[in-house]
């Protein structure tokens, strides 16, 4: 079973050990700043080389979540502000049967920073998206791998959200380096129509973790023959 919100009630055994996985994520920090790399420059993800590839694309014009992204600069084209969905922030999966709380919980993950640059061409904006963030294993233990859905949607704010384009992308991330590994995932194919007068300036991209993108779809029901 999967479940995409915060779950308070971790229980005392997880709490210990996502304490535990925290203090290594914060060490890795501190110990990327001394040598001048990042702390997402090595990726768990499939493709070794997608972690380096975020930093390639953005440098250092990504944000960590809840901070301002940084103002465009010289003819950047400026893009609309990336925000995470509500209630999709994190995405937990439990034992089978189980509720992801607890002893039950296999993993989780979490976005920790996101990065976004717009390229017009014509009528159209291509727009790249860059998501990091990081799966904890929990009490339950987790598989050798885990796939991570997440989708991309350029929405129109206002009294009634208007979509313009939404996507899902999933990312594989092994565990085999540990019980806190980062992922990261740069989304290159959004593309959505320039908007016109004002519109953008109420343009939000909306990004977050999205499990039933795992689920497959049902197979349509056959039609019964007439007797």
């Amino acid at each position: 079973m999967t479940c995409n919100r915060l779950m308070p009630a971790m229980g005392v055994p997880f709490a210990r050990h996502l304490r535990v996985a925290l203090a290594l994520g914060v060490a890795g920090a501190v110990l990327s700043g001394c040598g001048g790399g990042s702390m997402f420059g090595s990726s768990s993800d499939s493709s070794p080389s997608i972690g380096s590839r975020f930093s390639q694309i953005f440098g250092s014009k990504s944000q960590a979540v809840g901070e301002a992204a940084p103002p465009p600069v010289d003819n950047e084209l400026s893009c609309p502000p990336v925000s995470i969905r509500a209630g999709a922030a994190t995405y937990a999966v439990a034992a089978a049967g189980k509720q992801p709380i607890g002893n039950d919980l296999r993993f989780q993950a979490t976005i920790t920073r996101t990065a976004r640059d717009c390229t017009k061409t014509g009528d159209q904006i291509t727009a790249r998206i860059g998501i990091q963030g990081r799966v904890i294993a929990g009490p339950a233990g987790n598989p050798p791998t885990v796939e991570i859905p997440l989708r991309v949607a350029v929405v129109q704010g206002g009294v009634q959200e208007k979509t313009i384009a939404t996507k899902v992308y999933r990312t594989t991330v092994s565990m085999a380096d540990g019980d806190s590994v980062p992922f990261s995932l740069v989304a290159e194919d959004m593309v959505y129509p320039v908007p016109q007068g004002a519109d953008g300036d109420s343009y939000i991209f909306y990004i977050g973790f999205d499990p039933q993108a795992l689920t497959p779809e049902p197979k349509p029901k056959a039609a019964r023959k007439k007797k």
